[in-house]
């Protein structure tokens, strides 16, 4: 079983395709459906609403043919967030939960669950704790209700989930870590709520297959010009699974997107 994840940073941004970044997302995802995933989860897809538009839909059924899509856009801010399942097996069932999180958060499509039948497949987009921290506790609050969401799920089925976990979970995780300890991703409150996660039954695949490889990163700022080329990035992008199925896992890497900046999408496969 093949799955890819991916923070595209905007779905339309990515089919229109007029500028140069839009170029360079589009090429990412032709890249993407020439590996013929058995699921694609994607973050940030700034969708409207009611979802894909028809322009959008038809440009993504084009490169995706025969596959199933399913979106969770925002409903509490305008073109915000929002995560998307595409398909080649159509799941038992399809879930865009509300965990109990605070404020908009859970208004925020953050979260699409598909069951099939020997695991849950979930994709997340996490929320950011915000300039200056300003949302930081609620995403404390956001992290502590997630855990429950999955390991209810867990109870049921194993589960693969994905996304941008907006968290470098340790100093290997981040070109300076001690330059960013007060910084957004690298507190010490949500690198500690991901080891709670991770504690409560769930393997982080990547760094269990490359234990003590530094370098790994799967998001460099497009502020900076010279972040990807230096390699200043953060790996904030995970694929996580049950404990029990951790060891079916053959293979997790980050794609290779060129000189584009931003989010590089994670390949995962298992044997399920």
């Amino acid at each position: 079983m093949k799955l890819i994840s991916w923070n595209i940073d905007s779905i339309n941004a990515a089919v229109e395709h007029k500028s140069d970044r839009g170029l360079m997302t589009w090429g990412v995802l032709e890249k993407i459906a020439e590996a013929k995933p058995d699921v694609v989860a994607i973050q940030e897809t700034k969708l409207k609403v009611d979802g894909l538009t028809k322009k959008q839909k038809a440009a993504l059924e084009a490169l995706f043919p025969d596959y199933h899509f399913y979106t969770n856009s925002s409903s509490a801010r305008k073109s915000y967030a929002g995560t998307m399942l595409m398909t080649k097996e159509e799941p038992l069932n399809v879930d865009y939960p509300a965990i109990g999180a605070p404020g908009e958060m859970d208004q925020e499509g953050r979260i699409v669950t598909a069951e099939f039948n020997d695991c849950f497949v979930s994709t997340v987009y996490t929320p950011n704790a915000g300039g200056e921290l300003a949302r930081l506790d609620d995403r404390q609050l956001w992290d502590d209700a997630y855990r429950q969401y999955i390991n209810g799920l867990n109870e049921q089925k194993p589960v693969i989930f994905s996304g941008d976990f907006n968290v470098a979970h340790e100093e290997i995780d981040l070109k300076h870590p001690s330059a960013n300890h007060h910084s957004a991703g690298f507190t010490d409150e949500e690198r500690s709520h991901f080891t709670k996660l991770l504690d409560a039954g769930y393997t982080d695949t990547l760094r269990a297959m490359h234990p003590n490889e530094a370098g790994i990163y799967s998001w460099w700022a497009q502020r900076s010009k010279t972040s990807k080329i230096n390699n200043s990035g953060w790996r904030i992008d995970y694929y996580l699974v049950s404990n029990r199925i951790a060891d079916k896992v053959q293979k997790i890497q980050v794609v290779d997107t060129g000189a584009r900046q931003d989010h590089a999408p994670l390949e995962l496969d298992i044997e399920m």
